[in-house]
């Protein structure tokens, strides 16, 4: 099925966030989509959607083609959308693909249009007798593509439409209104990764895997193991960002240790193209089947000697191997016992900030956490959160507007206890900060109601029952003036002994 309205909408929409004084030209195009009419249907008139393919090669140049039906001007690749086009971007990869031969594995997405068109140009079709067609316009979208690899492929013209091709510098390509958008946003034709996966790992040999939903033409990979991940958007700051933000929407409360660059891989998309993936690697040691799934199907550990088993890219299937092979469990970092009787290997701890809150009669702030919370649902808690690559007192002010609307002056702010806890649903200890706040600003609401469900002021010597139990026991080491509290941890061993 070609592109539905609500789809074109979209993508006309978020262009004209970037391109707001051309809301005028595309006023007629929003209009006819309130409408019955296909805009995708050549038969659509006054004016029906095209789409075309901008191709930059690793010289900047931009392919051009001799279009016979235009008496010979020089284009980009374009034309009318066809049934089978999935969305405008698959309908500008078939047309460059049918009139230069350039299959959508030679391409890549830039990343800084990503998915998003670069210009939608407006423009007046002479009537074509021979066809029955009036004089019309054609609203066309154009979309940019660089070549995946740095020797231009070998175009093969379409004859019956195109007499010829040639690659042009930018400053010469010949659509004003695409020139200068070309020009603007400083495209350097050399690829770069536009999305993100991570390789999980519990430091062991097992791999933690996702099985994707059965969903050909709309998910990659569909029906198969990969590895979590997706595409960046442009709100990210940064790959790491993306994986953060996906990770955070397909699997809220996986938290990874040590996460740091892997490589780079080449994947390919549902629209046939090629994607660079930079990697990043990770530990985690926890049940994935106590994580809540957002996408997907499951999540399983395996290790490298049961890959062959699974339905999985043979890309992803090396890239485990050669990661357990360049980590192999049980090396001396591995193997030592610690004198507590634990295992001596490096785990990163995670940083939480909580927030202890006390009204003027001593009352402290508690907040009933959703039912479906993957760690303490329906249990009161401290205003709480992780650090997402912030310091802690940032963190804290941040939780505590998107929380519950509250603002507070970072001076006011000072660290209380610290509860050190080992024993939560990831396996990651973790380093729980616990500041006190001598002045605010807002008077608690709910802001997050998927997490949090009633915010409720607790006499500290009248807790509830359904508390989290490191939140009840640092309340009851600050009314008895410690700093610290440790839960979950192995009673630590008194050494005794005789100097000689």
């Amino acid at each position: 099925m070609p592109p539905s309205p609500c789809e074109i909408r979209e993508t006309v929409e978020t262009y004209l966030g970037r391109h707001p004084d051309e809301r005028d030209a595309l006023a007629g195009l929003l209009a006819v989509l309130d409408g019955p009419a296909d805009v995708t249907a050549r038969t659509t008139l006054p004016a029906h959607v095209t789409c075309s393919a901008v191709v930059i090669d690793r010289e900047r140049r931009v392919l051009h083609i001799r279009h016979r039906a235009t008496d010979g001007l020089m284009l980009t690749p374009g034309g009318h959308i066809e049934a089978q086009d999935r969305t405008l971007l698959a309908a500008a990869l078939r047309e460059v693909a049918e009139e230069a031969g350039i299959a959508p594995r030679a391409l890549c997405l830039t990343w800084q249009l990503l998915g998003s068109p670069i210009d939608i140009d407006v423009h007046d079709i002479a009537a074509n007798p021979l066809k029955g067609e009036p004089a019309h316009q054609h609203v066309d979208f154009r979309y940019v593509f660089y070549l995946a690899d740095e020797e231009p492929p070998a175009i093969t013209l379409q004859d019956e439409e195109v007499s010829g091709a040639q690659w042009l510098p930018l400053p010469e390509v010949t659509s004003p209104t695409l020139r200068v958008k070309l020009l603007h946003a400083q495209l350097d034709g050399q690829p770069k990764p536009v999305n993100a996966s991570a390789l999980i790992h519990d430091g062991a040999g097992r791999y933690l895997l996702h099985l994707r939903d059965h969903k050909p033409g709309i998910i990659g990979q569909s029906g198969a193991f990969a590895l979590l991940g997706g595409g960046r958007t442009h709100a990210d700051s940064s790959l790491e960002g993306t994986l953060l933000r996906e990770l955070s929407e397909e699997v809220p409360g996986l938290r990874l240790e040590g996460l740091e660059p892997y490589t780079v891989e080449e994947a390919t998309s549902v629209d046939g193209l090629s994607v660079p993936v930079k990697v990043f690697a990770g530990r985690w040691r926890g049940n994935p089947d106590r994580l809540r799934l957002h996408e997907g199907v499951l999540l399983h550990w395996f290790t490298p000697d049961e890959l062959d088993r699974l339905r999985l890219d043979p890309a992803t299937r090396d890239l485990i191997r050669r990661h357990a092979a360049d980590n192999r469990p049980g090396g001396r970092q591995a193997t030592a016992t610690a004198p507590w009787g634990g295992d001596s290997r490096t785990v990163l701890n995670g940083i939480g900030v909580h927030l202890h809150l006390e009204d003027d009669e001593g009352r402290v702030l508690l907040g009933l956490r959703h039912p479906d919370s993957v760690y303490a649902g329906n249990t009161w808690h401290y205003l709480a959160g992780k650090c997402e690559g912030e310091s802690a007192l940032t963190c804290l002010l941040r939780e505590a507007w998107e929380e519950a609307g509250l603002r507070i002056d970072p001076a006011d702010a000072e660290l209380l206890h610290v509860a050190h806890v080992v024993g939560t649903p990831d396996g990651q200890p973790l380093m729980q900060m616990i500041f006190r706040a001598r002045r605010w600003e807002g008077v608690p609401e709910l802001r997050e109601p998927d997490k949090c469900l009633a915010w409720q002021w607790w006499p500290v010597d009248d807790l509830p029952a359904n508390i989290v139990p490191y939140t009840r026991a640092a309340i009851e080491g600050i009314r008895a003036g410690r700093t610290y509290t440790e839960l979950g941890w192995p009673t630590p061993v008194r050494r005794t002994g005789s100097r000689s």
